[in-house]
């Protein structure tokens, strides 16, 4: 029980870490975008469009989570 517990903690933290990542990778390309409210340029608009999906991706993995905690089948 305690490996289990220790693998969920180390996940938990590796998808922390990745959120705080994409989140900084998001609010960066949004500030290249468009900083004086313009239209966005093709590489930065790619690169804002990458960190909005891969913010998704990890919010439908943290609502998976939440549910297995809810559920009691984490912890």
């Amino acid at each position: 029980m305690n490996d289990k517990r220790k693998a969920w903690r180390e996940q938990e933290q590796q998808l922390v870490e990745r959120w705080r990542v994409a989140e900084e990778r998001y609010r960066n390309a949004q500030a290249v975008l468009a900083p004086d409210g313009s239209a966005p340029a093709g590489a930065g608009m790619q690169e804002a469009v990458a960190a909005r999906a891969e913010l998704e991706a990890m919010r439908k993995v943290i609502a998976r989570l939440k549910v297995e905690f809810s559920a009691g089948k984490r912890y």
